[in-house]
């Protein structure tokens, strides 16, 4: 019997390839997975964020807390309206104005976005590496800012309240029908209101064992706030060089 090719490539890809036929429609395997995944894919939209136990966790990790909201009320809203996500209510800025303390090097902002999976399984090992990393590099951070129901845009309403050089974002990414558990970091220079995607960078695909590992996303990050404050900007104009950083 010949060998199917495809069939040996699907060991390097998560990608659904080589799904193979009965008749003229896919094998009950195949289609029963790709339901299966589909569901997942749901279910990492609609879960409920539970934002005070995952705030009471990043105290453990020693580091302060800041709730803020959009003015977002349901899930259902969130996915009409991206245009909510963007922005914090009234009563977030308020608290925002209020609040004293100093100026940081970094104002590290977490959102469950369209993923709270991965935020509920990611996100306190993540913040972990990235802290620690922050620690050992002598950078000060802002406290963490949790926000149910954000955007990525909102790390410069938030790094520009916080007068932080520079701000990062850490969201649930848009789950597909490989991975419905995948985080992404966006980080930008000198954050303020109306910055646009040119001026940020993003570490994506943040899912151990498939995935980008923690170690190695919070070594980027880490790497992309230092060369951005040295060189006064993010985004486009500053490129990733990490390759001998990473554990593999």
């Amino acid at each position: 019997m010949k060998s199917d090719l495809w069939s040996v490539l699907r060991r390097f890809t998560q990608a659904r390839i080589a799904l193979g036929r009965a008749g003229h429609a896919m094998p009950t395997a195949a289609l029963l997975e790709f339901q299966l995944a589909h569901a997942e894919a749901r279910d990492a939209v609609h879960l409920v964020w539970d934002l005070d136990g995952f705030a009471d966790r990043v105290r453990g990790l020693g580091a302060q807390v800041l709730l803020l909201e959009t003015p977002v009320a349901s899930r259902d809203e969130y996915l009409r309206r991206p245009d909510l996500g963007r922005i914090l209510n009234g009563a977030s800025r308020e608290r925002l104005g209020k609040l004293d303390c100093d100026a940081a090097d970094v104002a590290l902002i977490v959102t469950n976005g369209l993923s709270t999976a991965a935020l509920e399984r990611h996100g306190i090992a993540l913040l972990r590496a990235l802290l620690n990393g922050y620690r050992s590099r002598q950078l000060s951070v802002a406290p963490v800012a949790l926000v149910a129901n954000g955007r990525v845009a909102l790390l410069d309403e938030i790094g520009s309240a916080l007068g932080a050089k520079v701000a990062v974002i850490v969201v649930g990414e848009r789950p597909g029908l490989s991975a419905a558990d995948s985080l992404g970091v966006y980080l930008g220079f000198a954050p303020k209101p109306g910055n646009s995607d040119a001026q940020r960078n993003c570490i994506s695909n943040i899912r151990p064992p498939e995935g980008l590992s923690y170690q190695d996303a919070a070594a980027k990050i880490i790497y992309l706030t230092e060369e951005s404050m040295r060189r006064g900007t993010s985004g486009v104009a500053l490129k990733d060089d990490t390759a001998g950083l990473l554990t593999g």
